[in-house]
C-alpha cells in the first residue's frame, strides 16, 4: 500500500476515535444545565458586587433556583424592576428594595485637614495607609487618592478638595466603594428620609482632633443630650447615628460646635 495513503488512513482512524470519545465523555461528564437559574441571571444587572451577600450575580441566581433563599429583593443595583422579574420567573413574592446610597463621612478636605507628610508612592489610598495612617494628620480621614472611585462602576464618585463625593443619583447601592475604601469611612444611608450624619470618624480625643481637623467631631456629648430619640451615642470619642430611629429633627445638627453633623436628604 502507498505509505501516503496509509498515513492518511491512520490519521484518518485515530481522528475517528478520538472524536468517538470526546462525544461519549460530553455525554457521561455534561453537567446539566439549571435553567431556571439562567433565567434569573439574565435579570440581574451584571454588577458581580456581592452586596446581595453571595458570590456574585451566578450565586445569587443559583441560590434563588435551589431555594437556598427566597429573598428575591437582595439586588440593590437592580432594585424593585429585578425584584418582581425574579418574582415572576421563581414564584416568590416580589420583594421591596429599601433605597440607599452611599456617602462619606468625612469633612477633610484640603482646608479642614492639616497633613504631615508629602506622600510620593503609588496612588493608592490602600498603599498610602500604609504610611502612617496616610498623608494627613488625621489617620482616621479620607485620604483622597480614589480607591473606592476606581472600584465603583457607575462613575457616581469624585475627588473634590482631597476628598472622595458621591452622586447618589448615580449610585447603585453596590457596595463595591464600602468595602474599598481602608478608612471604612463609607456608609449607606436611606434615600429620600431625613437624617443627621455624622461626617466623621476619628477616635482620637478632642483635643487631638482638634489640631488634626476642624470639621472633626470632638465627642463633647452635645448631640446625645439633645437627641430625644436616642438615636445618637458616643463610641470612643465620635458620635455615631442610628438611622433606624434618627427621626431627622436636626436638634444634634443645630449643637454640634464644630459642624460635624448635618442633615442629610439623599435624591434619585
Amino acid at each position: 500500500m502507498n505509505p501516503i495513503l496509509l498515513a492518511v488512513i491512520i490519521v484518518a482512524a485515530i481522528g475517528l476515535i478520538a472524536g468517538l470519545g470526546l462525544s461519549i465523555a460530553s455525554k457521561v461528564f455534561a453537567v446539566p444545565v439549571d435553567e431556571k437559574a439562567e433565567k434569573i441571571r439574565e435579570c440581574l444587572p451584571g454588577a458581580n458586587c456581592g452586596a446581595c451577600g453571595f458570590s456574585g450575580c451566578d450565586g445569587y441566581a443559583a441560590a434563588l433556583s435551589k431555594g437556598e433563599t427566597t429573598d428575591t429583593a437582595l439586588c440593590a443595583p437592580g432594585g424593585n424592576d429585578t425584584a418582581k422579574a425574579i418574582g415572576e420567573i421563581t414564584g416568590l413574592a416580589a420583594g421591596e428594595v429599601k433605597p440607599t446610597a452611599a456617602v462619606v463621612l468625612c469633612q477633610g478636605h484640603n482646608v479642614n485637614a492639616t497633613t504631615k507628610l508629602e506622600y510620593q508612592g503609588v496612588h493608592s489610598c490602600r498603599m498610602a495607609s500604609q504610611i502612617f495612617g496616610g498623608p494627613k494628620d488625621c489617620i482616621y480621614g479620607c485620604i483622597g487618592f480614589g480607591d473606592c472611585v476606581e472600584a465603583c462602576q457607575y462613575d457616581a464618585i469624585s475627588i473634590c478638595d482631597g476628598i472622595a463625593r458621591i452622586n447618589p443619583v448615580l449610585c447603585k447601592a453596590c457596595k463595591m466603594c464600602v468595602k474599598t475604601c481602608p478608612k471604612g469611612l463609607i456608609e449607606m444611608m436611606p434615600l429620600e428620609e431625613i437624617k443627621a450624619a455624622v461626617l466623621c470618624k476619628n477616635h482620637d480625643k478632642g483635643a487631638v482632633t482638634r489640631k488634626e481637623c476642624t470639621a472633626g467631631c470632638i465627642g463633647c456629648m452635645k448631640c446625645v443630650k439633645e437627641c430625644e430619640a436616642g438615636a445618637v451615642t458616643i463610641d470612643r470619642f465620635c458620635a455615631k447615628v442610628d438611622y433606624d430611629k434618627c427621626t431627622g429633627c436636626g436638634k444634634c445638627h443645630e449643637v454640634c460646635p464644630v459642624g460635624a453633623i448635618d442633615l442629610v436628604q439623599l435624591h434619585k
